[in-house]
Formats: C-alpha cells, sequence, structure tokens
C-alpha cells in the first residue's frame, strides 16, 4: 500500500508520473529536499560561517531533466553501485548476463536501476523520511525478488544520515550508494578544485585502463597523488602525470578504508576556506570512490546554474566496484534470509 504523506508536487515524468518531494529540517534551519524519483537528494541547505545558508549539492529543477542527463545526480544507486567488469555476475553457479551500459560493463545497474523508479513513502517525520522499492525479479538482470529500503535523517547537529537495508528471496548482489555531487561553496559556485579533502585510506584500488574496472589489487596511496591522508585541496595533483588519473580524467577511483570493520567510522573530511563549511563521512562500508565530476559537461542545473566539470565531487560509499567478480574483495553478495544493511552519514559543521 503507497503510503500518503504531505509533500510538494515537484512535476511529472516524461512517462506522465507525479514526482513528489518532501522537506526535512532540524531546529537549525538546515534543510533537506528529497524526491521519490530515485530517491534522491535534491537539495542539501546548510549554514555557512557567516549563516547563511548555501545548497551544497548539484541537481535540476525538474524530475524530466533528472531522466535526461547521466550523472545520476543525488540519487539511490543499486542494485549495485559502480562498475561490473564484463556486465556479467555468476551467482549460485548460474551466470547472469547484465546491461552493458558503459563500454562493455555495467555501470549503476543500468537503465532500471534504481535511480530510475518511483519510490514508495513508508513514513516521514519532519526530520526523517523512508523510501521503499519492491525490485522485481530479474528488473535490472540480477535474480530475486528485492526489498530495498532508503532512510534519510536530518539530525540536530546538522548531519544527514543514509541508512540503506535490503532482503532478496534468491541469493543477489546488494550494494547501495549515494550520487550526490557536493559543492562546499554552494552548487552554483563553479569549479570546487580548491575546496580540501582527506580520506583515511592508505591503499586503493588501482583500474586496468580507461574503463575503470579494477585490477583486483590493492596498492599503496603514500608517494602518488592518491594520498589523501593529510587534508589537501583537491585540484593540488588532479592534473599530475600519473597513469591512473590519465585513464580517468582525474579522481575517479575507490579508496580502501583504513578502519573499516563494519562500524560507523570517520572515512573523509572536506571543507571550503571560502564559505567555511565543513563535511566530514562516515561510513559502515568498506570503500568509498570520490569521483571529481570529471565527465559532468556543460549543462543548466537548478535556479539557472552552470554547471560543467570539476564543478563537483562526490563520496560514495560502497563495495569495491566489481567486488562480486573478484574474489579479493569482500563480497557484495546478498543470500536468502540474509538483510543487508548500510549506513553513511555526512556531518556538517563550520569553521
Amino acid at each position: 500500500m503507497r503510503f500518503k504523506m504531505s509533500g510538494i508536487e515537484f512535476g511529472k515524468t516524461k512517462e506522465g508520473n507525479t514526482v513528489t518531494k518532501y522537506l526535512l529540517k532540524n531546529k537549525n534551519g538546515m534543510e533537506v529536499a528529497v524526491m521519490d524519483l530515485g530517491a534522491t537528494i535534491v537539495s542539501v541547505l546548510v549554514p555557512d560561517r557567516e549563516g547563511v545558508n548555501r545548497d551544497v549539492v548539484l541537481g535540476y529543477d525538474t524530475p524530466q531533466e533528472y531522466q535526461d542527463h547521466t550523472c545520476y545526480f543525488g540519487a539511490v544507486i543499486g542494485r549495485n553501485a559502480n562498475r561490473i567488469g564484463g556486465a556479467k555476475v555468476v551467482l549460485d553457479g548460474k551466470e547472469y548476463q547484465l546491461e552493458k551500459n558503459d563500454n562493455g560493463n555495467n555501470l549503476h545497474s543500468g537503465k532500471n536501476g534504481f535511480n530510475s523508479v518511483i519510490w514508495n513513502v513508508e513514513q516521514q517525520k519532519e526530520d526523517e523520511i523512508t523510501f521503499s522499492y519492491l525490485s522485481k525479479d530479474l528488473e535490472q538482470d540480477f535474480p530475486g525478488n528485492m526489498t530495498a529500503k532508503v532512510t534519510y535523517t536530518v539530525t540536530d547537529d546538522n548531519a544527514l544520515s543514509i541508512a540503506y537495508e535490503a532482503v532478496s528471496d534468491q541469493t543477489t548482489v546488494a550494494n547501495f550508494t549515494n550520487h550526490a555531487y557536493f559543492n562546499l561553496n554552494g552548487h552554483d559556485s563553479g569549479c570546487m578544485e580548491n575546496q580540501e579533502l582527506e580520506i583515511l585510506a592508505s591503499y586503493y584500488t588501482p583500474v586496468k585502463d580507461g574503463e575503470a574496472i579494477p585490477t583486483g589489487n590493492v596498492e599503496k596511496v603514500a608517494g602518488t597523488p592518491m594520498d589523501f591522508r593529510k587534508m589537501k585541496k583537491i585540484g593540488q595533483d588532479i592534473g599530475v602525470d600519473f597513469e591512473q588519473l590519465k585513464f580517468v580524467g582525474g579522481y575517479d577511483h575507490n579508496f580502501v578504508l583504513d578502519k573499516a570493520d563494519g562500524t560507523m567510522q570517520l572515512a573523509a573530511r572536506a571543507r571550503s576556506e571560502k564559505s567555511g563549511i565543513c563535511m566530514d563521512v562516515y561510513t559502515d562500508c568498506v570503500g568509498i570512490q570520490l569521483y571529481a565530476g570529471n565527465f559532468i559537461g556543460k549543462q543548466t542545473g537548478k535556479g539557472g546554474a552552470s554547471y560543467d566539470s570539476r564543478h563537483a565531487f562526490c563520496l560514495e560509499t560502497q563495495y569495491f566496484p566489481n567486488a562480486v567478480n573478484e574474489p579479493n574483495f569482500k563480497s557484495p553478495v546478498l543470500h536468502v534470509g540474509e538483510t543487508y544493511h548500510s549506513q553513511t552519514k555526512y556531518c556538517f559543521s563550520v569553521k
């Protein structure tokens, strides 16, 4: 049964379905807007050091723009986030061919991914909302009927928590993330390369080539442009003559989190000297993808803002890319009777 809650009509999809936007607020004036299309984060308003609210995520003004573009702004990604090499998985001894939507590989579960569907609202409070979606057997070419849930909570310490949950009636893959694009000076402020970032990771997963499928090994970040263990400007080393950066036009790599033990741990910290806005990322995931917005491309965003390459960065918490096919990587396989759980928190403050 579809749970009827108060929301604001955001527009219609190309198919004519109504899309609803919901506002979450805390007592400090932080405000997050999410919509049922893709269970997508539409805006995140947080105060800067002057107390002025800035919207720090990229987005669009209409549902159809979200459908037309391929950036996945703010969307929930699933059943599998990131890439699967050769667009194939083997589960319980059976091979499943997935959609090849990225150089012969599968990216973000293809055209029927969680970002493309309208989710149901299960519950809503002033500071929290839970979306659910029944992903039917083979809808994305993955086996099993999967019930997925995502809960967004805005806390009074200015954090946005995202909690995922899923069960399936067949062995399948469960590796969800959110594809928010952050610019801590505001979504409409242009290039973000001067914003600073720290990632608590001593290793990363190098990719084979421009298709961005990992080699299956992990390598040390020490002595390379991949080293974010001390806070530095995102753009500081992005143009360095380093094969991994050349493969994918900048940063688009998975980092192996040092403290990944299944509990909530600090994974990354970002800050803007200009706005004073800081963002700490906590997660129970094993990996985090830094994507520097290399392929955003010239386009018009919400409020008429001009977006282009490197105007935002993503910090996507996840199992490692292609983990389902890599025996050395922690497995994203979900078995019958198990429940997939994952949580990530984006904590905002000023400095």
